[in-house]
């Protein structure tokens, strides 16, 4: 299970044929893509999958995202859809694909339930990153691949960072700089009546409902994430505390509020929209900067990290769904 060590791959073709080969033997390798980094099986191998939940120390109930190179990589992990939800999920493939979109397919019997927590439904994306993208190919299999970090911890958007979570634990990191997006991605659910989003991200509800409306269904409304404590959670990002560092993690709605905490609660790092940044005290808060400054946090041994979520950031649906998950002790 354990690795002396964690090999650093670069992007060159030959370490992306290295890091296949380690996969197709039944490592786990982590890779880039555009929204955080993910810790890749091969989506078959369940003794890889299995080590995943290992690794990570991941609930075996949370279920995996399934990533594809190609759009006919859907019929090896998907059954059939009905008409009209085919005639949706090839419009939002068509809009948002390759991207930071998940949706949730019905599993097809050869998938593993170890993939799926059980579930009827499989959760599938196809990543815009090209190193994600070669390796996926160069393996000739879908791979799983949740976020490449200590489960429950801020989500690695640098090879750095898993690094610094995984090392020992897999095999190999693929270093693709770091992440554009930052955080992950949007994840809906096309296969019930009311067309679902499971888990925000940075592809919005209106963007969303713009390709819905104009294929005949009503607009996306956003899971009730409490609906049922005991239920397995349909995506990942539901139910489990997320992205959280070691220093506790307060919200303040005023720069005034968040300096008091931060003079109660020292040492402490206050995170805020630009401009309030002053380049002593205060950290830029974005979606793309937002877990490797909680990581920052806690490399510097803060003892509390403070979010100015003024009405500007409370409007960003996605943002504010990481931000309240990390303050959160659930």
């Amino acid at each position: 299970m354990y690795h002396t060590m964690t090999r650093l791959f670069s992007s060159s073709q030959q370490h992306i044929a290295e890091a296949a080969q380690l996969l197709r033997s039944g490592e786990l390798v982590a890779f880039p893509t555009e929204t955080v980094y993910g810790l890749g099986a091969r989506v078959f191998d369940e003794s890889a999958v299995r080590r995943i939940f290992v690794a990570k120390g991941r609930p075996s109930d949370n279920p995996l995202i399934v990533h594809c190179a190609e759009k006919a990589d859907v019929e090896r992990v998907s059954e059939p859809l009905e008409k009209s939800q085919q005639r949706l999920f090839d419009a939002l493939y068509e809009a948002f694909c390759p991207g930071a979109l998940t949706i949730l397919l019905p599993k097809h019997s050869s998938v593993l339930n170890a993939v799926t927590a059980g579930l009827e439904t499989v959760a599938v994306r196809f990543p815009a990153h090209p190193l994600a993208q070669a390796l996926i190919r160069a393996v000739g299999e879908p791979l799983v691949a949740p976020s490449a970090n200590r489960s429950g911890y801020p989500s690695p958007t640098t090879a750095e960072h898993v690094m610094s979570d995984l090392e020992g634990r897999i095999a190999a990191v693929i270093d693709g700089g770091a992440c554009s997006v930052g955080i992950e991605s949007t994840v809906v659910n096309i296969l019930t009546p009311e067309l679902t989003i499971l888990r925000p991200g940075s592809i919005t509800k209106e963007q969303l409902d713009g390709i819905a409306v104009k294929q005949g269904f009503a607009p996306f409304v956003y899971a009730n994430e409490n609906a049922s404590e005991n239920a397995a959670p349909q995506s990942p990002g539901m139910k489990y505390r997320h992205y959280a560092p070691n220093a506790d993690v307060f919200l303040a709605s005023s720069l005034a509020e968040a300096q008091h905490l931060a003079l109660t609660y020292p040492p402490a790092q206050i995170l805020a929209r630009r401009e309030y940044v002053d380049g002593a005290s205060i950290d830029e808060l974005s979606e793309q900067s937002l877990y490797a400054t909680l990581r920052n946090a806690d490399a510097e041994k803060c003892r509390t990290v403070i979010i100015l979520c003024d009405e500007e950031v409370q409007k960003n649906v996605a943002l504010m769904n990481r931000i309240t998950k990390a303050a959160s002790k659930r």
